[in-house]
């Protein structure tokens, strides 16, 4: 059969995959919330039996952390051999009374857009795009009895909450999951109907740092102006890390491995990306932030950053209280490109707020991960049939782009596995990823699968051997 028997397929099918995708959203995998340790371990389980019903050789993986889901589909002798990477862990849900509907209770809705969306925890990051994954192979197998080439899927499950395992297992099980190539569908597209394979990606250290002042919580008057407010201080140091003219990081030897962007380059991003305002409109802002002389496009895809992600200390409760605090904390995230070096970035921070602290104070910190920026090669020879393939199925020439956010198997994978990557992923910029109200379209699940069915065949017309 043809690759055309497999799109009808997948065409015919999509309430039976959206149908399976809902089923996936509906286990509440918080990798970051212990409570959630079982749900992450059913999810897990879904995928294996999944995966096993339409032919892959599939198990859960015992790791110190989340298990891992590995499975395996063998293609016709001397295709090429394709790993898919994915996660089927998500973000905790919080505010909940933001959210319109159940976080772990699906819909499907018409958008402000007039798009139809499917409305849940997870469903554009990653569970979605997983799916668009997993029900492709599932055209495929229907249509031909088999895969147009050898198939490995990877799908992890502390993605959201560090990956800290993830590098070791790659590492042990190195023979087992090399192949000619990485598929990671964690990424989005250009636009609507805009196809895109995504080639930069930043990197990330996250740290958590918590001030102690006094000993214990005081009396606001009684020790008001005396004793060192944390809260203050911390805000103080905080404030610090970006210069107010400028808006650079100030950390010593932050932009050390940045690379500078041709200006051919800019250019080019200019013409085929949204300016500042249509970039920022449908967050309800007009005005990039960041580095003077920078585009916000520009500010996300090729320049590092810093953001304070969470801070807390003292009476946060209804009402009023008079206290001084004994401590308080912050969350601080760093994305990184080129060639910075994470933890020369984490030390950097460590120093910044150890040199600005009283003598009888004290700083505690926490590491959230940390990991490289990713470049993959634009001279692979799998990126143009990728990138033919997702003009025929979305009629729009595929670009090449930049990514705001962090992916670190990437990373991983080229380290541990000595592969690059492809990035393909379907997701739109306004699909409130990490926030309420999350949100994939119901266009770009159903044209996704048809995607990857594309791919794959295109792929396997290249022979390895």
């Amino acid at each position: 059969m043809t690759e055309q028997a497999a799109l009808d397929l997948a065409d015919k099918g999509l309430d039976d995959s959206l149908k399976r995708l809902f089923d996936l959203l509906r286990i509440p995998s918080i990798s970051t919330q212990p409570d959630h340790a079982p749900d992450c371990r059913k999810a897990a389980d879904w995928l294996v039996k999944e995966l096993s019903e339409i032919g892959f050789d599939a198990s859960t993986r015992e790791t110190p952390g989340h298990p891992m889901v590995v499975a395996h589909a063998k293609g016709p002798e001397g295709s090429p051999h394709v790993l898919f990477y994915g996660h089927y862990d998500v973000q905790p849900v919080d505010p909940l009374n933001l959210w319109t509907s159940a976080p772990f209770e699906p819909v499907l809705v018409k958008g402000p857009t007039g798009d139809m969306e499917i409305t849940a925890r997870g469903a554009a990051d990653d569970k979605g795009q997983v799916m668009t994954f997993v029900e492709a192979c599932r055209a495929l197998r229907a249509a031909d009895g088999t895969l147009p080439l050898s198939v490995t899927m990877l799908i992890e499950g502390e993605e959201e909450s560090g990956g800290v395992n993830l590098l070791p297992f790659l590492e042990a099980n190195r023979d087992e999951l090399k192949a000619d190539v990485a598929l990671i569908c964690d990424t989005g597209m250009l636009g609507r109907g805009m196809p895109a394979i995504t080639t930069m990606l930043r990197g990330m250290v996250g740290e958590e740092v918590t001030i102690t002042c006094a000993n214990r919580d005081l009396h606001s008057g009684m020790y008001g102006n005396a004793a060192r407010n944390p809260i203050q201080l911390l805000c103080d140091i905080l404030s610090d890390l970006r210069d107010g003219a400028t808006g650079r990081v100030t950390l010593q030897g932050f932009y050390e491995g940045v690379p500078v962007i041709p200006e051919e380059t800019r250019a080019l991003w200019r013409k085929i990306g949204p300016t500042d305002e249509e970039g920022l409109a449908p967050v309800g802002l007009s005005l990039p932030a960041g580095e003077i002389g920078y585009t916000a496009l520009e500010q996300t895809w090729c320049r590092p950053s810093c953001e304070i992600n969470g801070i807390s200390g003292g009476y946060e409760e209804k009402g009023f209280k008079t206290v001084l605090p004994s401590k308080a904390m912050a969350k601080v995230s760093f994305r990184l490109v080129g060639h910075q070096d994470p933890e020369a970035i984490r030390a950097a921070f460590r120093a910044h707020v150890e040199t600005r602290l009283p003598a009888d104070c004290k700083a505690e910190f926490t590491a959230h991960g940390g990991s490289r920026a990713s470049i993959v090669s634009v001279d692979m020879p799998f990126l143009p049939l990728a990138l033919k393939a997702l003009e025929e199925e979305w009629q729009h020439p595929a670009a090449i782009i930049g990514c705001g956010g962090s992916i670190p198997v990437v990373t991983e994978v080229q380290e541990a596995l000595g592969m690059d990557s492809l990035l393909i992923g379907f997701g739109l910029e306004d699909d409130r990823v990490h926030s309420p109200n999350e949100k994939y379209n119901l266009t770009c699940f159903h044209k996704g699968m048809r995607s990857w069915i594309r791919v794959l065949h295109a792929l396997a017309a290249r022979k390895t051997h």
